[in-house]
Parts: structure tokens; sequence; C-alpha cells
């Protein structure tokens, strides 16, 4: 795995140390954001490390993000995935992308442990074809004006605004579209398999502000691709903390449940289930941190060829890991309100959301057949 520089070892260790205050209450958010959680991990100067300075953040590296999102995960699955979302999602994309009204507007709120900022993309007849996208953007008498419906929106009941993925006439782009607005109009609230709020709205009529636009124009869709990177990072994040967690869990169990005058970890057959979660984890974080430390500085991200591989991996790994831990306790993680039942239906979600395996074994396959196997030097 890639080691740890000094600073960010030091950073990692005091993020572990402020999150084992989230542990007595970890598994029962029931899908409702920890704010308490977060307003700690921004009071300690811990929260949303890769904002810039100006806004609230720390102005650090994804990798900085990466390492707050797995170490709170572990602790409380629910806390780490909206520290994934505020750090790596749709405040990221304002971030990089946003006019500076807009970013003295929403981002100090979040990064405050605050305010929640969305991201919409989906739509009832585009998923993962983002170019079948209906939600348009257009001029009229001098107004830019946004008509259509978004769908599986996370995050809706507690956001001012979301990063929307639009067309424009010249081809796609994003916008920070206001929720409070009279032309947004609530479809359906739908609950995730983890339990998780998921909100379709149509979009009726409502007047965009010039400076909320983020990207249009030629490089806008090249724009929307790389801020994918971001959310297929923190994805692949999340996963490898969840599937730390579950690997402490069955480790501890195996440990003190005896069967047959002895403990379950002596067991050999036991012991090789736990080396080989151990080894998938460690290959998977082997993966996400490595992607994470490609992207050099603030601005910049990782490709799509390597953060396709984190996510399709670590994703994959993680409901193996959780899956062989919930065989190791048995019953007793089969039943609901167990964390270790709560952890595998929330990582199933991680081979669906950010992009599903298949785009991600299209996505390197075309990589693969355009530029080849990278070299050693591009490694």
């Amino acid at each position: 795995m890639q080691a740890l520089s000094p600073e960010l070892r030091a950073y990692a260790e005091r993020v572990e140390e402020v999150a084992t205050a989230f542990e007595a209450d970890a598994y029962t958010w029931q899908g409702e954001i920890p704010w308490e959680n977060l307003r700690l991990l921004a009071d300690e100067g811990l929260y949303c490390p890769s904002i810039d300075e100006a806004y609230g953040g720390e102005g650090m590296s994804d990798l900085a993000s990466v390492v707050l999102t797995e170490a709170v995960s572990r602790a409380c699955p629910d806390t780490g995935w909206f520290v994934y979302t505020q750090s790596m999602v749709g405040p990221r994309a304002i971030d990089l992308f946003g006019s500076e009204s807009v970013k003295e507007a929403y981002l100090p709120g979040v990064t405050a442990g605050e305010d929640h900022i969305s991201i919409a993309i989906s739509e009832p007849d585009a998923g993962s074809d983002v170019g079948n996208m209906t939600t348009t953007v257009e001029e009229e008498d001098g107004r830019l004006v946004c008509n259509g419906e978004k769908m599986w929106v996370g995050g809706v009941p507690f956001s001012d605004v979301a990063v929307t993925w639009v067309g424009f006439p010249e081809g796609l782009g994003s916008v920070v579209l206001p929720l409070d607005d009279p032309g947004i109009e609530v479809v359906e609230e739908y609950r995730n398999m983890a339990g998780y709020s998921q909100t379709q709205f149509s979009i009726d009529d409502v007047e965009i502000p010039t400076d909320h636009v983020l990207t249009r124009g030629e490089d806008g869709f090249k724009q929307q691709l790389v801020s994918l990177n971001w959310e297929r990072l923190g994805s692949s994040t999340l996963a490898i903390g969840w599937a730390a967690a579950a690997l402490e869990r069955a480790l501890a169990y195996a440990d003190e449940r005896e069967q047959f005058g002895q403990s379950l970890d002596e067991f050999q057959g036991i012991e090789w289930k736990l080396a080989e979660m151990y080894r998938e984890l460690e290959t998977a974080a082997g993966v996400v941190y490595n992607t994470a430390a490609s992207a050099d500085g603030h601005e910049s991200a990782p490709s799509r060829l390597k953060t396709s591989v984190a996510k399709l991996h670590a994703s994959q790994v993680a409901e193996e890991v959780i899956s062989e831990a919930v065989q190791i306790v048995g019953a007793r993680a089969y039943q609901q309100g167990h964390p270790l039942e709560y952890l595998y239906r929330l990582a199933r979600g991680r081979r669906i959301a950010a992009g599903t395996d298949e785009m991600q074994l299209n996505t390197i396959a075309r990589a693969l057949k355009g530029d080849g196997v990278p070299k050693v030097s591009e490694r």
C-alpha cells in the first residue's frame, strides 16, 4: 500500500481518535445525517480536507479525503457515507468548477458540518447512459431556464441545492439547482435497501442564475467525467472502510466464540477465512490509496482508468469480505439490526452507485484498447 506521509499519518491518527466518539451510536442512524459527528469533525479541523481553505476546508489532496473517509467509516458507517458525499462529490464539484459567489454561498456551511449538498444525475430513462438525459437548460428571454426530471437523488430532505447534470444546447454540463424553488416538485420518495432516502423530483421552468452554472461548452462533458473520478474514488474508500469494520467484528467474534471446546479462530477453516478476508481487503486498500496518491495536488484528479479499477475491485471485495464475516458470525449476523447485516446491505449498493460494475469494466476495456497496458513509468 502507498505509505502515508508523516503529515497524513498524523492526520489519520487524529481522525481515528476523534472517531471513537462515534462508535456508541454507530448503526443507529437509520439513514439520518449524524450532524453532531460532522460538526465535531469540523470543529476539530478534520472535515472536508480537500475543499479549499478559503471556504473552510484544508486545501489538501484527495488522499486526505480517502484517509478521512476510511477512518470514519470503520467507526460509524453512516457518518462515513456523509463524509464521503460532502468531501468528494457535490461540494467538491462546486469547489473546483463553481463561481466565487456560489462557493461563498454554499461551501462554508458544508465545511462547518451544518449543510448538505446533493448531486442529481440519473433520470427515469437515463442511468448509466448519461448521453440520453432529457433535463435541459435553455436561454429564454435572457434567462437560463431548467426543465426535466431527476431520480435516485440522495440527501434531498437535508439539502438546499443539488449539483445537477443537464443538457445545454451545445452539450452536457452542470448547474447548482436550488431545491426550494416552487418549480421543484417531489414525485416520489424511495427507501433503498440500506434504509437511505432517495428522491425523484421534477423541474418545471426553474430559473438558474448565471453564476450557478458549473460547466458548459466544449469542455463541459470532460469536466463532468473528471468529477466522476472523485466520486468513484470516494465510493471505493467507503467500501474498504466498511469491509475493515466487518473484518474487525468477525475477528473479535471468532476469538470469543467457543465451539467443541475451542474458540472459532483456532479452527483452520476459520483461520483461512480470516486470512483471505484480510488479503482481499489489503489489495483493495492498496489500489484505492495508490489511485488517490496519483492525483497531484488540490485541483488534480486521478485518472478515469485508475478510479474505475479501484471502484470495481473495492466494491466487489467489500461484498465478499462482509459476506464472509456474516458467515463466521452465523445466525446472529443474519438478523435485522445486527451491524454485519446492515453493513452487507450498505455494501451491496457500492456495486451500483457511482457507476455499476459493468460500466467500470467497459471503461477499463476501452482505456486498454485505446492506450494499451500502462507502462512502469505511468504507475
